[in-house]
């Protein structure tokens, strides 16, 4: 029997079931940590600099976004009812794809607002996972790209106010900001096109350790929010509230479709790297639905919407460790530095200038993401103009002040307040309705 189970044992990262050795599932599942936990925490940090959230209310809003990335990635790993969860190896949680739409409805509103449509943002994520298969023909590899470029491009400006020190803020676009956050740009591209393991994979945790350390010595972290800070806090339902905006729900919904498509793609990308195979219809649906269920509960407790993470989709394709208690464990870690408000007060600390140095990369992947899917089936002149109208007038109108302004003021808000939306139902009128091209 011995002869059996050890090899089995060794083996068993590479199998969905079974239990890994602690050598081996430790660092395996930390390295799924080191990978998404910039995306959990920054999200969080840009919506409450943008609702001017402070204090307590802020490092909840951090508690939450690791509780609620820890909940809904055990959700896809032990689906409910066989319906609820893809059950396949994924990461899943806050997302800096929804950072747009978010922060336009934040700005123009408040977090109760967002909240309020991420509730109807869930719901559409349900019905889009029950009927998957006929929503799909809507975001071909085109469309769905060119929301995804879209949404790049327009990260832009976020991550450069952010390398400045942050609008507002003493002392923006002193040099001193910009010293912090190219140091950190530059370690996080060194790492990321010089290293191997986990330093790749952690580029950007790293580099903002480094932008961190060096903006400490220059005098520019403030700790006075970790010593008021609690060890242990249990976030309670509608502390933040809810409020219903029929403009900003239909902005978000629409956000949420591309969204569920973009999951389509990160859960395709897992099976076939890591299982060699296509993913069901129901692990599709499983997966798109739990993404619609865990962005309902989240609203709830202030939690930012959830998508699966590419990044960690690609672990997975590199490394072929498919087993879910590798990604339990994950899951338990994020979970347990949730529960802890010390923890979620240090993330708070990080000066803007170290997360503007660090997030312009990763939306730039975002935007080179999308450039990969628009040419995946060949570049064409109908592809040019898809793509090229559905940017155009998506980014214009936002970019222009008052372009809408004779308009209601729920038309700016569903379609000048962010590029992604127009820009999504662009593409998807092109590509209905412009002719087909023979091959």
């Amino acid at each position: 029997m011995m002869n059996k189970t050890a090899p089995s044992n060794s083996d068993a990262v590479f199998r969905y079931e079974g239990i890994p050795t602690a050598n081996q599932l430790v660092p395996l599942g930390l390295q799924h940590v080191v990978a998404a936990i910039v995306g959990i925490v920054t999200p969080s940090i840009l919506v409450a600099n943008t609702c001017n959230i402070q204090g307590a209310d802020r490092t909840l809003l951090i508690q939450v976004s690791l509780l609620v990335t820890a909940l809904a990635t055990l959700l896809q790993l032990f689906p409910i009812w066989g319906r609820i969860g893809s059950r396949l190896p994924v990461i899943m949680g806050i997302s800096f794809a929804y950072v747009p739409t978010l922060l336009a409805i934040g700005g123009q509103f408040d977090l109760p607002t967002i909240l309020g449509a991420e509730i109807v943002g869930g719901l559409v994520a349900i019905l889009f996972g029950i009927f998957v298969k006929q929503i799909r023909v809507l975001f071909p590899p085109l469309v769905t790209g060119t929301v995804i470029f879209t949404i790049g491009l327009s990260l832009y400006p976020t991550a450069i106010k952010y390398m400045a020190g942050g609008v507002g803020s003493e002392g923006f676009g002193s040099p001193k900001n910009w010293l912090v956050a190219v140091i950190t740009l530059v370690v996080v591209t060194v790492l990321s096109h010089f290293c191997k393991g986990v330093l790749k994979l952690g580029a950007i945790l790293f580099g903002m350790i480094v932008g961190y350390i060096v903006a400490f010595a220059l005098g520019m972290v403030d700790f006075s929010a970790i010593g008021s800070a609690g060890w242990f806090n249990l976030p309670q339902p509608m502390h933040f509230g809810l409020k219903f905006e029929i403009s900003a729900c239909i902005s978000l919904a629409i956000v949420y479709l591309v969204n569920a498509v973009q999951t389509i793609g990160d859960l395709s990308s897992t099976t076939m790297g890591g299982m060699d195979r296509m993913p069901t219809d129901k692990e599709l649906s499983g997966g798109i639905i739990g993404q619609g269920v865990m962005s309902i509960v989240g609203a709830l407790f202030g939690g930012l919407p959830t998508a699966s993470y590419s990044q960690n989709v690609g672990i997975v394709t590199i490394n072929r460790v498919i087993n879910r208690a590798v990604f339990a464990f994950a899951a338990i870690v994020l979970a347990v530095a949730g529960f802890v408000p010390k923890f979620a007060s240090i993330l708070t600390t990080i000066p803007q200038s170290v997360i503007g140095g660090a997030t312009i990369s990763v939306f730039a992947t975002i935007t080179m993401t999308g450039i990969r899917m628009i040419t995946s089936d060949g570049f064409s002149m109908r592809s040019s103009a898809v793509v090229g109208l559905a940017v155009a007038i998506g980014t214009g109108i936002t970019q222009v002040q008052g372009a809408l302004g004779g308009f209601p003021a729920w038309v700016t808000t569903v379609f000048g307040s962010s590029p992604v939306v127009l820009a999504t139902l662009v593409a998807i009128v092109l590509n209905l309705t412009l002719p087909k091209e023979s091959k």
